[in-house]
């Protein structure tokens, strides 16, 4: 197995570790934030701060480095266009996280916790990944 496997597969389990122990691996808790007129939860709010600001840091000295550890270059995004793919994309993403509560990082994480949600939204998603692959690309 490869350092760069490793190194990604270390970061994927310090991931959901931070989204476990923060909460988010509960749907619920991701729906009463989006509920802005009910049962308003904002630790969503705080745990995206707190994911900010530590990725902006990280970025800036990451980014300090001639090349990244485990590869030869850095590979940063460079499109900067807002065309009808990623508004459609967005509002699909945006419908389907308002319907279940989950995004893909969650909803993985709620599969290692046995969440009754993850059980039936992970198979979903993997499903729109693969119409996506087929039929737009």
């Amino acid at each position: 197995m490869s350092r760069a496997v490793v190194a990604a597969a270390v970061a994927g389990a310090l991931f959901g570790a931070g989204l476990a122990l923060s909460g988010m691996t509960d749907a619920r808790r991701v729906l009463g934030f989006l509920d802005v007129a009910g049962d308003f939860d904002p630790t969503l709010m705080w745990v995206l701060g707190s994911a900010l600001l530590v990725s902006a840091v990280g970025q800036r000295w990451v980014l300090r480095r001639a090349q990244p550890w485990f590869a030869l270059r850095f590979q940063l995004p460079n499109a900067r266009d807002v065309d009808a793919r990623l508004l459609l994309g967005a509002a699909l993403f945006g419908i389907g996280w308002g319907w279940a509560g989950y995004c893909p990082g969650p909803a993985i994480a709620g599969l290692a916790v046995a969440s009754r949600e993850a059980l039936w939204f992970v198979p979903a998603m993997v499903a729109g990944f693969w119409l996506h692959d087929r039929f737009v690309r």
